[in-house]
């Protein structure tokens, strides 16, 4: 049997996380719930990870080589976010993005920030986000080549807009495409192909 790639659309709040095989609950320890609420798949794990409060793509392997070159930095797979932000961000504050902020003494890599004219097409999260009138809202897609802890979030707050959704849609080839929420499918052939040439 050749390897597993599995496409899993993370809905908010699961921890991207679990124990392959283990005898244990599939929520930890606080009834949080896991990826193995999910995914039935034994011996297979996440390529990185998103925060409890992150949404969207994650991809799970049990190949080593794969899942090693799409996690290790140096070899710079892009991953993009669709991101939700208190406020409109100017021109500058894009350009700031772009150019890469510093965040606890690390300056970020140069990286690929637009403002969405349109609100992109997503379920509604469960539970959604607050919402205040007097404060508006934009969309960003950024894309970046790295993946430090709550990188995003940290990237927007910088320049002063707090992130209130984040949702990644895609890892390097690899989309969201028609997922939902807590769904997940198995890599295509043409996918995996592409997989195996990274």
């Amino acid at each position: 049997m050749g390897y597993q790639y599995i496409l899993f659309y993370k809905p908010y709040n699961v921890l991207s996380q679990f124990s392959p095989g283990s005898t244990l609950p599939a929520s930890d320890s606080a009834g949080r719930p896991t990826l193995k609420d999910f995914i039935p798949i034994a011996d297979v794990y996440p390529v990185g990870r998103l925060d409890r409060d992150s949404e969207g793509l994650m991809l799970l392997t049990d190949h080593g080589r794969v899942q090693h070159r799409l996690s290790e930095p140096r070899f710079g797979h892009p991953r993009t976010y669709w991101v939700q932000v208190e406020h409109v961000p100017s021109p500058g504050a894009i350009a700031q993005l772009r150019q890469g902020v510093t965040i606890k003494g690390y300056r970020t890599l140069p990286c690929q920030v637009e403002l969405l004219i349109t609100e992109p097409l997503l379920p509604e999260r469960n539970p959604p986000i607050r919402y205040r009138q007097s404060i508006p809202t934009a969309w960003l897609e950024m894309t970046l080549q790295e993946g430090k802890n709550r990188q995003v979030r940290r990237m927007t707050a910088a320049v002063g807009h707090p992130t209130l959704r984040l949702v990644r849609q895609a890892i390097a080839h690899l989309h969201l495409g028609d997922l939902q929420p807590g769904q997940w499918r198995h890599a295509t052939p043409a996918e995996q192909r592409k997989l195996l040439q990274i």
